[in-house]
């Protein structure tokens, strides 16, 4: 068994720096029976606190969940055929990230959102969708949001603010707008573009400044510079053999991060061993979900990720380069494998790269015959990406050229780069007006104070990237006072006062070319979507290419433990910070470092070595003349000398779940700097803080969990995942109970195409009304989400391979678990799901020790028993709210199939494939996770399982799990791999 599992992995794989080291204390750790502190109750003010916390989840939904939106809407006096009561109604409406939109597909209980999935139509999400998407439910009961309108303080109302706005704006239009300045960020929607439009004509002094803490602004410099033209580009990752990624996150934190996973895992599936797999370069400063999933990867400073591009250029003959900051022959056989796949390669820079990376990278696919091929161009039509900037606002403020201010939706005094000082320069701006989502750090010193709703409460539209336009429709009314971006901007914009409703229908009747709306605008509602194209075949401008790299310098200064490099990166949780005050993703760990509810400073082992620090240790970290104190957590993947920093977190005063969590990293941000600088210091403080961190939580000890191999090694040994482990033949000591009948449910899960990204977690998470418990609870090992997303490095501790394997419920046909439950509180039902008893359950946790998966989890609290019995409006009416002292666990989405069951046996047929969908299943964007009825020998749970790369994890020990996986592959460079083996 050692022999075959070397010959096919040859890798150790690891969780944590502590189980690598396998100290005594790790040991102890892995040998409780329990999780520490898990049998004491907490004391009386933590649990208050816990409870805060679960109200911040979801409290004050209340009877306003129960709202439909009262704009043109008849009361009927018999019911509609198609309402009928505990059976969801599904909206398409679209959900907007910065200038990008997502076609979704809302649920909605008796006229509440509950649940958001992709629209299979739209190009964006094509029936999937991010983490992100999935926590907007979450936002929208958020009860730390704004409430009502505020003037000086006080409460005001819609009709005050718009009485004092008229008078503005009688003044701007006699001075062109001059003193006025609006704040957002961008957008790409054809009703606000047509107010920006009208703002920049009627206001010709005034500036409407575009504000993105994690800014694409060099990507459409490096494309103008290079075309002459602004473009945005649409990857076709489902094209390309060949990938390199220079710090682009593209399967994470990227904007198009949906339609990419699906793209690139069909590039991923293999089938069988005549299969071909396409292969990912990724180089990048620290581990990305990309960089996880990369074939070859190269760990950068940011400085030395340009130059590499540089020298790729050059070694393609496309740019003179004097750089050399990777060994040639790693680069040459790079650059002969992008040769041979001249059209179906494809190179992309991450949003962090010069505006000459950027125009570099063009040329580069240019020069390979990629453009228009594996990368289109598109001309953002609606799209509003550059105008002037917080430079230019700050400037103006602090000489007093700005009187009027209207944020929409921004928080520059939060995200600015520090040294704009945004917060002194609003000092000194007369009027400021607010529309945001909560009482932020700008909102709470604004005069006017102006609730901003959520995309499923009100009304708006928006073009996507390939130019295909969508409308949002609101699901339910404001469940606050508050009012949309489009109904502010066209006061402020206008002086009149219009519904969202209308603004939208006065849109689009110019785009459908009516004068009334008729069948077409309910296509399009009904829809989701209005096909358009913006399609352009741009050429590359050579000389302006060259230019653009001879004007940049490279940053040559060598990095030590004297001169560390700092780089900032977006969240996969908090992304800018805009989900701060979100318990599903605070909660949510950290696909690579596996922390929650903080950020962390990231360096590498070496470098923690050779600085004297420690996880968990606080340091104050200097640079550009700014220091902060923040904690450090060692980190593989990181590059030497380089500090990685996340955005998004030390959020003040907006909410129960934001403060307090996590450090502000945005103080050491400079405008000239502001997502990597040189010259950082750390220095020890002489004290630790401390870590939620998962990953050691419920570790199974050292057995073949993950099974991985070669393309060429899985050629050769096509069935090496069964071999991994030998074992005798499995006799069960019982009569097995026949599962040949009827239903019988299996799921198998691809680890060649899952990135971890957390989209199921958060899926299953608001699906199954799983709780929120905190950062304490999260430390004594209590967390409650059903799906664990185990991360393993292997190989180089400094510079590891990184791969994931959810974990759920395996719902064995000889379950562990059953055979020790003194009251028979899980048990097996007739279609092969562990099923749970609640009620029955007395919380023996019996069943928890004695599953081999540790994938059960346990209630130390009754969550319900302080909410008002409202609550529950704001969750799936059909899963059961579990109390204090009982285990749960997956289930497979019973309810989905129930639902599923019932809807074929009214319509006289058997229910197939399409009809029943885990929540996890529906929204991944990789498609890893098939499921399905397994007596059905057509349906695609069967053709997974009886691929050669399926195997049952822990399969020797005769409990029969109904959920598989499928090997992970990699497809490696031989010729890299020839290098690597010479120099070890």
């Amino acid at each position: 068994m050692k022999e075959i599992q070397k010959n096919i992995s040859g890798k150790e794989y690891w969780r944590s720096m502590d189980q690598l080291a396998d100290t005594p204390e790790f040991q102890q750790f892995l040998e409780r029976e329990f999780p520490e502190n898990a049998s004491e109750m907490t004391n009386p003010v933590s649990r208050r606190k816990f409870l805060g916390l679960m109200g911040a989840s979801i409290a004050f939904a209340g009877l306003a969940g129960c709202r439909r939106p009262v704009e043109k809407i008849v009361p009927y006096v018999k019911a509609p055929e198609n309402v009928v009561p505990g059976i969801p109604q599904y909206y398409a409406t679209t959900a907007t990230f910065g200038a990008h939109a997502y076609g979704l597909l809302v649920e909605s209980h008796g006229g509440r959102p509950t649940k958001i999935e992709g629209n299979e139509k739209h190009p964006s999400s094509r029936g999937k969708t991010n983490a992100f998407l999935q926590a907007e439910i979450l936002n929208l009961y958020d009860p730390d949001r704004a409430k009502e309108i505020m003037h000086e303080g006080e409460q005001s109302d819609w009709e005050s603010f718009v009485a004092f706005w008229k008078e503005k704006h009688t003044q701007f239009a006699e001075n062109q707008g001059e003193g006025l300045a609006v704040i957002s960020g961008e957008f790409s929607s054809p009703t606000l573009h047509g107010l920006y439009s009208t703002f920049k004509k009627a206001f010709p002094k005034a500036i409407w400044v575009i504000d993105e803490p994690v800014s694409y602004a060099n990507m459409y410099k490096g494309l103008q510079a290079a075309t002459g033209k602004l473009l945005r580009p649409n990857y076709q990752f489902e094209n390309a053999k060949v990938i390199v990624s220079l710090d682009n996150d593209f399967l994470g934190t990227g904007v198009e991060s949906v339609s990419s996973n699906l793209g690139f895992a069909k590039g991923r599936r293999v089938e069988s061993e005549k299969d071909e797999m396409n292969r990912l370069y990724v180089v990048e400063s620290s581990f990305s979900i990309t960089g996880g999933m990369s074939d070859h990867r190269k760990q950068l400073s940011q400085a030395n990720i340009e130059g590499f591009a540089r020298q790729l250029a050059s070694t393609l003959g496309i740019a003179n380069a004097d750089t050399s900051v990777v060994e040639s022959k790693w680069v040459n056989a790079l650059v002969d494998d992008l040769r041979k796949n001249k059209g179906t390669s494809l190179v992309v820079a991450g949003h962090r790269q010069s505006a000459a990376t950027h125009a570099l990278v063009f040329a580069i696919n240019e020069a390979l015959k990629n453009n228009n091929a594996t990368v289109t161009y598109h001309n953002p039509s609606y799209a509003v990406l550059e105008d002037s900037n917080l430079a230019d606002f700050a400037s103006m403020a602090n000489s007093g050229k700005i009187n009027t201010l209207v944020t929409i939706g921004s928080n520059p005094v939060y995200s600015a780069a520090a040294d704009l000082n945004i917060a002194a320069a609003l000092e000194k701006v007369e009027t400021k007006i607010s529309l945001a989502v909560h009482k932020d750090e700008t909102a709470a010193n604004a005069n006017w104070l102006i609730p901003m709703s959520h995309f499923l409460e009100s009304w708006g539209d928006a073009a996507a990237l390939d130019g295909t336009l969508s409308v949002a429709q609101p699901l339910i009314q404001p469940l606050y006072n508050s009012k949309s971006n489009l109904e502010v901007l066209n006061l402020v914009v206008s002086g009149s006062n219009k519904t969202g409703h209308d603004l939208v229908q006065d849109t689009w009747k110019g785009l459908l070319k009516t004068s009334t709306l008729g069948k077409s605008w309910r296509k399009v509602l009904h829809d989701g979507l209005y096909e358009a194209s913006n399609n352009t075949a741009p050429s590359v401008n050579s000389s302006a290419v060259s230019v653009l790299i001879s004007d940049t310098k490279l940053n040559n200064n060598s990095l030590s433990k004297e001169n560390l490099e700092v780089v900032f990166y977006a969240s996969s949780s908090m992304y800018d910070g805009r989900f701060a005050n979100n318990g599903w993703m605070q909660e949510a760990p950290d696909p690579v470092t596996k922390l929650c509810w903080d950020n962390a400073a990231l360096i590498n082992p070496r470098t923690a070595q050779e600085l004297g620090v420690n996880s968990k240790d606080l340091v104050t970290l200097s640079v550009n003349g700014r220091s902060m104190d923040i904690v450090v957590s060692v980190t593989p993947g990181v590059a030497d000398n380089v500090v990685a920093l996340e955005l998004g977190y030390g959020r003040k005063n907006i909410g129960r779940i934001a403060d307090g969590a996590g450090f502000n990293v945005n103080v050491l941000r400079t405008s000239a700097n502001s997502t990597s600088a040189d010259g950082a210091k750390i220095t020890k403080t002489g004290r630790t803080y401390a870590l939620a961190n998962t990953q050691d939580h419920n570790s199974m000890e050292e057995r073949p969990l993950i099974r991985e191999a070669t393309l060429e090694q899985y050629r050769q040994h096509p069935s090496f995942a069964p071999d991994m482990v030998k074992h005798p033949p499995l006799e069960s000591l019982f009569e097995d109970y026949s599962y040949e009948e009827g239903y019988q449910w299996g799921m198998t899960i691809d680890l060649n195409t899952c990135t971890g990204c957390n989209t199921c977690l958060v899926a299953c998470q608001s699906e199954n009304n799983i709780p929120v418990i905190g950062k304490e609870e999260v430390e004594k090992g209590r967390e409650m989400h059903w799906i664990r997303l185990d991360r393993y490095f292997a190989g180089d501790v400094n510079d590891p391979e990184m791969v994931y394997q959810p974990v759920a419920c395996q719902h064995c046909e000889n379950a562990p678990c059953e055979q020790v439950c003194p009251v028979q509180a899980t048990l097996h039902d007739e279609e092969g799901l562990n099923v749970m008893t609640y009620n029955r359950c007395v919380g023996t946790r019996y069943c928890a020790n004695n599953c081999p998966y540790k994938v059960r989890r346990f209630n130390f609290f009754n969550y319900t028993n302080d909410y008002p019995e409202t609550i529950k409006m704001a969750q799936n009416p059909d899963v059961t709210v579990r109390f204090r002292g009982v285990m749960e666990k997956c289930t497979y989405c019973t309810q989905r199939l129930q639902g599923a069951k019932i809807t074929a046996k009214n319509e006289g047929r058997q229910a197939k494939d399409v009809d029943y969908v885990t929540a996890c299943q529906q929204a991944c964007p990789a498609e890893a996770i098939v499921f399905g009825n397994i007596n059905d020998p057509e349906s695609d749970v069967v053709k997974a399982k009886k691929q050669n790369r399926n195997y049952a994890m822990l399969g020797e020990l005769n409990i029969r799990p109904r959920t598989t996986f499928m090997a992970k592959l990699r497809n490696p460079n031989p010729e890299i791999e020839k290098l690597i083996e010479t120099v070890s």
